[in-house]
């Protein structure tokens, strides 16, 4: 666990703060609450076990400008027309600097007892339910987006019920001054027996150093299949900070893809608890970062019942100055028995001064389990290298072959054929526009 701070509190979001409680509403024990926590610890530095790879320094010497209301940049459908997935049949819900945009977003008519909308118009009824998931986690950003979120995704599947269409959350900054932070909040829900996909783009418009503070609650019933796919390719100026926390119950399916494509300095916590027997849990992510970008990912398996499985795949690309971060933790308790957990991280290493931390863990408190873990970090393999030029490629074909293989193993475990093959081609083209090759 992290150990607690030593730095004083900044002063900022409490004053900030004010606003919000101006504001009211039914939530507002959970923002108080929220503001709390994070004035008891502050942000987390490098002493934190948690963080110590990861220093905050970019963000906390930026001011504190939370996005409580739009920022007015007015926006069009052709401002959005060439984005990421935006060719796919689906209802789309955009969020722009945290605040939900009706006039870019397309919402069909949904199947009876399927909600898919904003947060913020369908608050009542979900003062039990916003935070239930998070509440324990002492991530300090957790307690400041409680405080702070100003929108974000309602998304509600109801047993037996099945997304009729792909749902695309789009959120997008358009921040155009330094420290402009938008929060935002999701609450997804399949029922017994559910089954749907969801995707999760964060862009950038504007590039000032602005950051975003994202937390998501995601519970999936008995019986239900979810596959979740992030996709964040924001400024290279901007910091990215998310934390996905999961609850799974008898014989569910959950299947969550990262993609760490853009962002200054991008942190992803996932906490997945897998609290009934028969479960299936896959995190797959992959990280390509260059210039002086650094890409952290946080996380905690808790196999919490017996007769689950849980399979964690992390791949990194990583050049230039650039920094990856993998902690990995896998929690087998007592009761687990039969467990079959795995996890891999793996790191490729395309420049001399390029970075890679790496640790994954392992707890084992029961004793008929099957568990396994693994870490590497390395430069591209000469012996394939060569395999490949002895066979009339030459040196580059070579090289590129390698790495899109090494991010293909990440992007062919996505279900879905339409998103899995346009990310392959994103991904190709990225590493053939913007790593070295030679």
């Amino acid at each position: 666990m992290s150990s607690a701070t030593t730095n004083e509190t900044p002063p900022a979001p409490v004053e900030a703060f004010a606003q919000v409680e101006q504001a009211g509403g039914p939530l507002l024990p959970l923002r108080k609450a929220g503001l709390a926590r994070f004035a008891e610890r502050g942000y987390p530095t490098t002493n934190d076990e948690d963080w110590r790879f990861t220093s905050l320094k970019s963000l906390t010497d930026l001011p504190f400008l939370p996005t409580l209301e739009p920022l007015d940049q007015a926006l069009g459908l052709a401002d959005i027309a060439e984005i990421t997935f935006g060719q796919h049949d689906v209802n789309r819900l955009v969020f722009v600097d945290g605040h939900f945009s009706s006039d870019l977003s397309v919402i069909s008519e949904q199947t009876d007892g399927v909600t898919v909308t904003n947060l913020s118009s369908s608050l009542n009824g979900l003062e039990n339910e916003i935070g239930s998931l998070s509440a324990n986690d002492e991530n300090p950003f957790i307690g400041l987006n409680d405080a702070f979120f100003t929108d974000g995704a309602l998304i509600r599947i109801p047993a037996n019920g099945r997304l009729s269409k792909l749902v695309h959350l789009v959120f997008i900054s358009t921040a155009n001054e330094a420290g402009q932070a938008a929060h935002i909040r999701n609450w997804i829900e399949a029922g017994a027996n559910a089954q749907g996909t969801i995707i999760e783009s964060h862009l950038s418009l504007g590039q000032a150093a602005a950051s975003t503070n994202v937390v998501t609650e995601t519970r999936v019933n008995a019986g239900a299949n979810l596959e979740h796919i992030k996709f964040q390719d924001q400024s290279l100026n901007a910091i990215h900070l998310a934390s996905l926390h999961s609850e799974l119950s008898d014989d569910a399916r959950y299947a969550f893809h990262s993609f760490a494509l853009g962002a200054r300095l991008s942190r992803n916590n996932l906490r997945m608890r897998l609290a009934k027997p028969g479960i299936e849990c896959v995190l797959n992510g992959l990280y390509m970062t260059r210039a002086n970008q650094l890409a952290d990912h946080h996380m905690i398996v808790d196999h919490a019942a017996p007769h689950c499985d849980s399979h964690e795949y992390f791949n990194g690309i990583l050049d230039d100055q650039s920094r990856g971060v993998f902690h990995g933790r896998i929690v087998v308790q007592p009761v687990a028995q039969k467990t079959d957990a795995k996890q891999t991280n793996k790191n490729l290493i395309l420049s001399d001064n390029a970075t890679a931390n790496t640790k994954p863990q392992l707890e084992i408190y029961a004793d008929d389990v099957k568990c396994t873990h693994g870490a590497t970090i390395g430069e591209m393999d000469d012996d394939a290298i060569f395999y490949l030029r002895a066979r009339g490629l030459d040196t580059k074909t070579a090289r590129r072959m390698l790495m899109h293989g090494f991010a293909g193993e990440i992007v062919d475990r996505i279900q879905h054929d339409g998103i899995r093959e346009e990310l392959d081609e994103l991904v190709w083209n990225r590493l053939e526009g913007e790593h070295h090759l030679d």
